[in-house]
């Protein structure tokens, strides 16, 4: 990232959102230039707790401070940092933001040309209700199994929209600023809702892509996850031309789009590959020049869920 492009070199980040979304989308800002400070309870962000390694990668460069919201020493802190900030990131329910007096309306009237990302569950009322990443996936069709999703999409879904909406932010000030002359162009509110990360993230499934019928849901036989000798295999032969590569290496006579859908190239593909090693696959995609990559057995790394 040291060469990459540094849009926020110029703004400053208040952040006094915990545990992921939030720290995401502020170490996303902070790759982009911004200089960033967090302000966290005593207690500490929970992230800190129960994943140090990841808490520490979120807050690498992120300067953060101890400030108890709920004591006037805090509030203090707090209002002498927010003076000095362009975006202020907050993952709170609007009410807590309104007992803790920093709701939008009190912050508009007394920073005028401070914005403010507002990291929420659901979208419009929607945000007071409780949720986390799993039901907002399970809402929008994405938990298909009795398996948990193999990461937390909506949480990471919404950081990056939520590092959208600082850079909409920084973008609306530097326009208006380059409009107007006026160093102290008007505050924005943005609203980030994880429910709406998870449904845009859900949309390919919405459309049919990923459905069972779909061609990457499972229907082609060049995209699918098949099981090798010592493991497994994910294939990703789609155009038509990988398409025919892999026939071709499977023995199936037929590669046009019709005939990936059928049983039968599903089978001859599905012998062809369980009696292959990783390391012939690995090979074969070399030389055949295929989109595959092989895995692990299921059960080496991930274990089913709910069995000890």
């Amino acid at each position: 990232m040291s060469n990459a492009p540094r849009p926020l070199a110029n703004v400053r980040i208040l952040s006094l959102a915990l545990n992921l979304p939030g720290p995401a989308a502020l170490m996303r800002c902070r790759r982009m230039g911004a200089t960033c400070l967090k302000l966290e309870p005593p207690s500490g962000d929970p992230m800190k707790h129960y994943n140090p390694r990841a808490y520490e990668e979120l807050h690498e460069g992120v300067k953060v401070l101890t400030a108890d919201l709920k004591t006037p020493e805090g509030q203090a802190v707090a209002h002498r940092e927010l003076a000095k900030t362009d975006v202020l990131l907050t993952s709170f329910r609007p009410s807590a933001m309104k007992k803790l007096k920093l709701d939008w309306p009190e912050l508009h009237s007394r920073y005028p040309s401070l914005c403010q990302v507002a990291i929420v569950g659901g979208p419009g009322a929607g945000a007071e209700i409780p949720g986390h990443d799993l039901t907002y996936l399970a809402e929008h069709g994405l938990v298909t199994g009795l398996d948990l999703p193999a990461t937390l999409f909506a949480d990471m879904g919404g950081s990056l929209m939520a590092a959208e909406a600082v850079l909409q932010s920084a973008l609306l000030q530097a326009e208006r600023y380059a409009g107007s002359g006026d160093v102290h162009p008007e505050g924005r509110y943005f609203e980030v809702a994880l429910a709406g990360a998870a449904a845009y993230l859900a949309l390919p499934r919405h459309w049919g892509l990923t459905q069972p019928q779909g061609a990457v849901g499972g229907a082609h036989a060049g995209y699918r996850v098949y099981p090798c000798l010592d493991g497994r295999v994910a294939v990703a032969a789609l155009e038509p031309h990988f398409a025919a590569a892999l026939c071709e290496a499977a023995g199936v006579e037929s590669s046009d789009m019709k005939a990936m859908f059928s049983p039968t190239a599903h089978r001859a593909i599905a012998h062809f590959l369980s009696g292959k090693t990783r390391a012939e696959l690995d090979r074969l995609a070399a030389e055949k020049d295929l989109p595959l990559h092989t895995l692990e057995p299921t059960d080496a790394r991930h274990p089913p869920q709910g069995h000890p």
